[in-house]
């Protein structure tokens, strides 16, 4: 098995250096480069597909479902994700601190699999843990209330009866609002994530993949005597990082 993996985009228009970027980087992947990408002194030889894309939160800032009107300036990338599923790679996404309610949308409109919290899943023969990673630190209980708000069905409610243009302004304040509420300094964001993940290799859990703390990092650790990984994938924004693996191995890099 073949998948990439990427988080925190934060797209917001699409002028934006780091929105051209990642539209570059999936045309390389739907062409086939990604061996290129991960090998850059690797010339030649032929196309290398994957099977599977992870996008594991904070795609956009911000979103809320509104399948019926979207925001013009995600178009683009949207249009990207189809071209890429039309090839036959399968496209999840979890959902951030940045982007909510993906599912009346992506999932039941597209046809990608979303998951909110996150997703277990089985690369060959380990069993994977996926999420944002915004969660892992339960102590920072502000956020989880204010969270749990935004997730509310009373708030999913609330945020369909406001004009887009209104909801597109707003979204700018709860995107500060839960940067402020969330982002300690990104070493120190790992240090807590490692925690998590420590606790899910001893439910037997392989490897865990967060993304969040806009830090990339890769590290073994050996729990009950065996190999587990830890991967942050970083962001699209200072790293232009993503994780490539196939075949039980894991490889961060960065797209220059």
């Amino acid at each position: 098995m073949k998948a990439v993996f990427i988080s925190d985009a934060h797209l917001r228009k699409s002028s934006d250096r780091r929105y051209g970027k990642l539209m570059n980087f999936f045309d390389a992947i739907k062409e086939g480069n990604i061996h290129t990408l991960v090998n850059p002194d690797e010339t030649g030889g032929a196309p290398v597909y994957v099977d599977a894309l992870y996008i594991a939160g904070d795609l956009f800032d911000f979103w809320f479902c509104r399948k019926d009107k979207i925001n013009p300036e995600f178009k683009p990338i949207i249009n990207k994700l189809t071209e890429l599923q039309k090839t036959g790679i399968r496209i999840h996404l979890s959902e951030g601190n940045h982007d909510f309610f993906m599912g009346e949308y992506f999932r039941d409109v597209l046809g990608m699999e979303v998951f909110e919290e996150w997703a277990d899943v089985q690369l060959d023969n380990l069993r994977t843990l996926i999420a944002h990673g915004d969660t892992a630190d339960s102590a920072n209980t502000k956020y989880i209330l204010f969270r749990n708000f935004l997730r509310s069905k009373a708030f999913y409610n609330i945020q369909r009866f406001i004009p887009s243009s209104i909801l597109w302004t707003v979204t700018g304040f709860t995107s500060t609002a839960s940067k402020e509420m969330t982002m300690d300094d990104g070493e120190a964001l790992v240090k807590k994530m490692l925690s998590f993940a420590l606790a899910k290799f001893q439910e037997n859990y392989d490897a865990v993949i967060l993304g969040h703390c806009h830090v990339p990092s890769l590290n073994n650790y050996t729990v009950k005597d065996k190999q587990r990984t830890f991967i942050t994938l970083g962001d699209w924004i200072s790293y232009y990082s993503f994780l490539y693996y196939e075949n039980n191995n894991f490889f961060l890099r960065y797209y220059r």
